[in-house]
C-alpha cells in the first residue's frame, strides 16, 4: 500500500451544465489515485460520480443555469465519502421503479440508483430526496 496519506477533503460547486461533470469527476478520481486506490475502485467512483451529477443536474435541478451542485468528498487510505447535493425539490429512491423488471429492461434510463448501490459500500439520501451520500471502501466486500 505504500506511505500513509494525510485525508483530502473538498467541496466543489458547479452550474447545472453536463459539461462539467467530466471535469469533476476527473479531480476526484485523481484524488483517489493518488491515494493508491485500485483501479476496480477507481470505475466505481468514476462510475457513481457520473451517475449521481449527472441526475441532480438532470433530475433535481432539471437543468437550470440558475441552481447549483455541491460535490463534498473526504478520501483516506480506507475509503471515500462522496456527497452530491442538487437545489431541486428531491425524491423518494424507494419509488424509483426497478429497472429489473421486464417491463423496464428497455428503457433507456432508471438504473443509476441500482448501479450506486451495486458499486458503492453504502448509499445513503438525505430526508429531502436532494442529497445523495456514497461510500466506498479501498477494500470494497465485491471486489
Amino acid at each position: 500500500m505504500g506511505e500513509s496519506r494525510k485525508p483530502t477533503s473538498e467541496t466543489l460547486t458547479i452550474p447545472s451544465d453536463l459539461e462539467e461533470v467530466a471535469p469533476v469527476q476527473e479531480h476526484i478520481v485523481q484524488a483517489a489515485q493518488q491515494h493508491g486506490y485500485p483501479d476496480d475502485a477507481i470505475f466505481a467512483i468514476k462510475l457513481c460520480l457520473d451517475e449521481s451529477i449527472t441526475n441532480a443536474i438532470r433530475h433535481g435541478n432539471k437543468r437550470d443555469p440558475r441552481l447549483r451542485v455541491t460535490i463534498r468528498y473526504t478520501i483516506d487510505e480506507h475509503r471515500i465519502e462522496i456527497t452530491v447535493c442538487d437545489q431541486g425539490q428531491g425524491f423518494n429512491p424507494h419509488d424509483v421503479p426497478d429497472p429489473t423488471l421486464e417491463e423496464n429492461l428497455v428503457r433507456p434510463c432508471g438504473r443509476g440508483v441500482m448501479l450506486m448501490a451495486a458499486y458503492m459500500t453504502s448509499v445513503s439520501y438525505n430526508d429531502a430526496g436532494n442529497c445523495v451520500t456514497m461510500t466506498r471502501a479501498r477494500e470494497h466486500k465485491n471486489d
